[in-house]
């Protein structure tokens, strides 16, 4: 499993459905993103059974994301045909709804591939979320096994997180949080932080 943290995120261009419901025949991510943040998530299949909680989950959250300025793109090796079906399944019969976010078809594996999620078995996408920054450069990522559902709220805490670095360069520690104290990357830093946050950790 390859790590692409600290690299840029693989390009892609593969049909999708938006989150408007519009099906295209080229959605390219490099210009989706560009200059934002974004965060790629890739899941197994569309119809099937921890997916689409992990979905709803996203667009539970979709305002948030969308508050601090990050793109949310799904992937899956469906056609944009099947997820356009999935999105117009009702919950209450399996289906996502209309999720506002973009849902990108990597019918020839190429994307799970490139971002080293394919199961080597099963021939679908693990669970694998990837947080990339304005520059297209990999910053987080995570990748679940295939029962293990993930968690949208720490995604979203990885998006403070580096916000909060972009913006007044402190490092996080430990299950920080927004609104939190960061840390001066110094020894004198760690240790001034240490003496009044070690028994919270």
């Amino acid at each position: 499993m390859s790590v692409l943290v600290g690299r840029p995120a693989p390009d892609f261009t593969a049909a999708a459905v938006l989150g408007n419901g519009e099906i295209v025949d080229a959605f390219t991510l490099s210009e989706a993103i560009k200059g934002k943040k974004a965060v790629v998530f890739f899941y197994p299949l569309d119809f099937t059974f921890v997916c689409p909680s992990e979905l709803l989950a996203f667009d539970h959250r979709f305002e948030e994301f969308q508050k601090r300025g990050v793109e949310v793109i799904g992937v899956s090796i469906d056609s944009q045909f099947s997820h356009n079906a999935w999105r117009n399944t009702p919950v209450n019969e399996g289906g996502i709804g209309p999720v506002r976010y973009t849902l990108v078809a990597d019918v020839k594996h190429t994307i799970c591939q490139a971002y080293d999620v394919e199961h080597p078995e099963a021939g679908v996408a693990f669970r694998g979320s990837f947080l990339i920054d304005e520059e297209g450069n990999v910053r987080h990522q995570v990748v679940n096994d295939l029962p293990l559902g993930r968690n949208v709220d720490e995604m979203l805490r990885m998006v403070d997180a580096l916000q909060f670095h972009q913006e007044v360069g402190e490092v996080c520690p430990a299950g920080w949080n927004q609104g939190d104290k960061g840390m001066d990357a110094s020894p004198a830093g760690v240790a001034s932080y240490l003496s009044e946050n070690a028994d919270k950790l």
